[in-house]
C-alpha cells in the first residue's frame, strides 16, 4: 500500500458528494467546493512485524464565502454526520477504500474557520481520516 493510493481512494470516496471538487494533491490554486486530502502521519507495523500501518489523513474542505450564511449551511452539509453531502457519511459508504484499506473512519472535525488563500477569504473545516492498511 502506498501514501498515494490511500490518498487518491480517499479523493474518489469524497467524489461521490455531488458538487465537490476533490484533489489527492494540494493545489496551487484551491477551486471551492473542494476537498483536499493530505497525509499527516504513520504508525508503521502497529501489528506483528509488518502486520499493519496506521495513517492518519486531514481532509481539508474548502467553500466559497460569497454570502456567510451560505457558506456556512454549505460548511455545515459537510460536518454533518449524516446526509447526501456528509464527508463522514461519504466515506463510511466503503470503508475498505475500494479494497486498497483493511479499514478506514472519519475521528474528528476540527478548525471550523475562515482561510485566506491569495486575496480571497473561505471558509474552510479539517476531517481526520484513520486508515488501517497492510
Amino acid at each position: 500500500m502506498t501514501v498515494s493510493s490511500l490518498r487518491t481512494q480517499i479523493a474518489n470516496r469524497l467524489a461521490t458528494i455531488s458538487g465537490l471538487r476533490t484533489s489527492a494533491t494540494v493545489p496551487d490554486a484551491p477551486n471551492p467546493p473542494v476537498a483536499i486530502v493530505m497525509p499527516t502521519s504513520i504508525a508503521y507495523d502497529t501489528t506483528f512485524g509488518r502486520g499493519m500501518d496506521e495513517y492518519a489523513f486531514t481532509i481539508l474542505v474548502i467553500v466559497g464565502r460569497v454570502n456567510e450564511r451560505t457558506a456556512q449551511d454549505a460548511l455545515d452539509g459537510y460536518c454533518d454526520p449524516t446526509g447526501t453531502t456528509s464527508v463522514k457519511a461519504a466515506m463510511l459508504a466503503d470503508r475498505t477504500l475500494g479494497g486498497t484499506a483493511k479499514d478506514s473512519r472519519v475521528t474528528e472535525m476540527r478548525n471550523y474557520q475562515g482561510l485566506v488563500i491569495g486575496d480571497a477569504t473561505y471558509l474552510a473545516a479539517e476531517f481526520v481520516v484513520q486508515v488501517i492498511a497492510t
